[in-house]
């Protein structure tokens, strides 16, 4: 099908998500020029003519978080200033939403003020997938779209179904979308319960569900410096688990991410999506398997465009 009033457009965050994205929509994806000046200063000017257009922004605020998100704030001001008709900001992965609460004095809800800063620049709308936490859509005033991973990552797994699985949840937060997970595979499901120190320390405190004899699948939103999965991966092999994978929507992988990976001797695969563009290190580690998000973005930009459901999408 071919769109006429449509236009695609991406910083540089994930061209080659975008690149897929169009080409599930047969449209091409449209120019635009992003250039940063000696002092750091990011500029952008979009090559085509948007004006009366539905144009989506497809800009994950992955790595460099703050650069890539100035170049999505700037992509939607240029568009609004050019005239679209209306501009939706898809967040293969939304940087920040980790920071969604005051939980210690003096700190920002930076989930928030990015919320706001998306709204401010002009965007009509939001679709993104698998927020860190799904309270985030209520940081904006206008419509958001939350779509989730599960499906792609259901259809890998019943492609390549697990004897005596497991679904485990790596921490208290996660068994909403665990157990939902343990559900549509009809497993049962197991919780690691840990104690978090600091910003990326987690210590492994005990492990409640059966998993002894069993084939565990670990289950989280992101995977950052890897220090949860690896420790968790570990704990289940001492009480017992027959083999460990892992699943995640969003491979952040940062910092000592992939070397942990390889050298973890419990994990045997840990599968991410491509809604961050893997590290050249991490595209060379033989344990990380990526799955494409780019026909569920579609299929979703296809029905926003079109303004039909995509509860479709959910089932």
């Amino acid at each position: 099908m071919r769109f006429d009033r449509i236009k695609i457009l991406t910083g540089n965050a994930n061209p080659a998500l975008a690149q897929e994205i169009c080409a599930h929509l047969d449209v091409e994806l449209a120019r635009t020029s992003v250039k940063t000046f000696a002092d750091g200063e990011t500029w952008i000017q979009v090559h085509e003519n948007v004006r009366g257009s539905d144009v989506f922004v497809v800009q994950p605020t992955c790595t460099p978080v703050n650069h890539h998100l100035m170049e999505l704030l700037l992509i939607i001001d240029a568009l609004k200033r050019a005239s679209a008709d209306r501009i939706t900001a898809v967040f293969p992965y939304f940087g920040y939403a980790r920071q969604d609460r005051k939980d210690q004095p003096r700190v920002p809800i930076s989930a928030r003020l990015v919320a706001n800063l998306v709204e401010r620049a002009g965007a009509d709308r939001v679709l993104a997938l698998d927020l860190h936490a799904a309270q985030i859509q209520g940081f904006f005033d206008i419509q958001v779209d939350h779509l989730f991973v599960t499906p792609v990552m259901l259809d890998h797994f019943k492609e390549t179904p697990i004897d005596k699985l497991t679904v485990v949840s790596p921490d208290a937060g996660g068994v909403e979308r665990a157990r939902a997970f343990a559900k549509r595979l009809q497993a049962p499901l197991a919780i690691i319960d840990k104690r978090r120190d600091g910003p990326n320390v987690a210590e492994v405190m005990n492990i409640i569900g059966e998993v002894e004899g069993r084939n565990c699948l670990l289950v989280d939103d992101l995977i950052d410096t890897a220090g949860t999965l690896v420790k968790g991966a570990e704990a289940l092999a001492k009480r017992g688990a027959l083999s460990i994978q892992a699943c995640a929507s969003h491979g952040v992988l940062s910092g000592p991410a992939v070397q942990r990976i390889t050298d973890s001797p419990y994990l045997q695969q840990v599968i991410i999506t491509n809604s961050i563009p893997l590290s050249p290190e991490a595209a060379r580690c033989g344990k990380i398997r990526v799955l494409s998000v780019a026909k569920l973005l579609a299929r979703a930009i296809d029905s926003i465009h079109g303004e039909t459901s995509i509860s479709v999408l959910f089932e």
